[in-house]
């Protein structure tokens, strides 16, 4: 019996996600950094895996899934609980990425579009990754509600951001996608509740395969207009999880469950598919230099940042406003996002798209390492705070 060799890599790359990431998991290596570079090896040993499609839509599948379940755990009403101090939180994000935005257009000579999307990639935290990754932190429930609102409120914006960006390049165009958008956010609910009216009573159980392929065609929808996949499903989730009372199945516990498992299978794919696209000119040491650089300046500002925020605003003690901070660190998914969108339609070089890529796996892999060694039970100061959870 002969096996052709592209069916053999199909097998042991698949093999590969599944089972190498989640056994390196036990030296701390986070599975998202080890699916990536996995893709980049491949890439290496066999060039030909790079074109094809077939990994293209089931990373796409990963991504969506990703965002669609990343909107179903916005919570509104706990977010205008919190309103005053998200606010506080948010000028100051937008202070620190006018400020990054000044000094990438300065001292990189870039124009303001992706100088703004280079700010974005490197301050907006990776609100998907953390919220997986916090059951596991060892940080309490307070300051899980704490790291989850801030992530979530920053990718809103963030996203807000990235579609006036990465459309701005003429009036006509942000317009077009505008109203795009808006249709998007008015008939999105009218496609779920007709579903709900016409299809789910007669096909019980049909809610999460329903929820799911809505959040891939707004996916699909969003990247057709220039804008990326996960603004869609986003937007798919975020709609979704309002609807809640008019169609409690669909956002019901039960179907969160299901989208993240859907999620936490599809994902690998997308991280392997980046490191697939990853070009060798990327792979020198000017991209160790780039990453090196943007980690040393930019993780002990977003640190500091986040501690003055948790310490002063939040009012936690020293040690529990660190611990905040760390968890806020990663930038993975951002990153990785902003620089394929950087690298394709801004044509950055490619050792700076590797830089960002170093500087996403440095942030990525920090709270693995700093984190379990700021356990509550390792410390005697632990602040008293009291805010609300956030339903995830």
């Amino acid at each position: 019996m002969h096996i052709p060799i592209t069916t053999l890599i199909y097998m042991a790359a698949i093999f590969g996600l599944l089972v190498v990431p989640r056994a390196l998991q036990r030296f701390r290596l986070p599975s998202q950094l080890t699916c990536f570079l996995l893709g980049i090896t491949i890439a290496i040993v066999y060039p030909p895996l790079v074109e094809d499609r077939v990994g293209t839509v089931v990373a796409t599948f990963g991504i969506a899934s990703l965002f669609l379940l990343a909107g179903l755990e916005v919570d509104l009403v706990e977010i205008r609980k919190q309103l005053p101090r998200i606010s506080a939180y948010l000028a100051i994000l937008g202070f620190f990425l006018a400020v990054t935005t000044w000094f990438a257009i300065r001292y990189l000579h870039m124009t303001w579009q992706p100088a703004s999307l280079l700010a974005l990639g490197i301050l907006t935290p990776s609100t998907g990754f953390i919220l997986d990754t916090l059951p596991h932190s060892g940080l309490d429930t307070s300051e899980q509600s704490e790291v989850s609102i801030n992530a979530i409120s920053g990718e809103i914006m963030a996203l807000a951001v990235l579609f006036i960006v990465s459309q701005a390049s003429s009036l006509l165009t942000l317009t077009v996608s505008g109203i795009v958008l808006l249709l998007l956010v008015v008939l999105t609910p009218l496609l779920f509740l007709f579903l709900g009216k016409y299809v789910v009573p007669f096909a019980p159980g049909s809610e999460f395969s329903l929820l799911l392929m809505v959040g891939i065609i707004c996916a699909v929808l969003t990247q057709n207009i220039g804008v990326h996949y996960l603004i869609g499903a986003f937007i798919a989730g975020l709609v979704a999880g309002l609807l809640r009372k008019r169609m409690a199945t669909l956002a019901s516990p039960e179907n969160l469950h299901a989208v993240r498992l859907f999620a936490s299978f599809f994902i690998p794919f997308y991280f392997f598919h980046e490191g697939l696209e990853v070009p060798a000119d990327a792979l020198v040491l000017k991209s160790l230099l780039y990453g090196a650089i943007i980690s040393v300046v930019m993780i002990p500002i977003r640190i500091g940042k986040y501690w003055l925020q948790a310490r002063y605003i939040s009012r936690r003690t020293a040690q529990g406003a660190f611990r905040v901070s760390i968890a806020l660190v990663p930038t993975l998914i951002f990153t990785l996002v902003i620089a394929s969108i950087l690298r394709e339609t801004f044509h950055i070089e490619d050792a700076l798209y590797g830089g960002l890529l170093v500087y996403a796996a440095i942030t990525t892999i920090l709270p693995s390492l700093v984190l379990p060694g700021l356990r509550i039970d390792n410390v005697a100061d632990v602040g008293p705070i009291n805010i609300p959870t956030v339903s995830t």
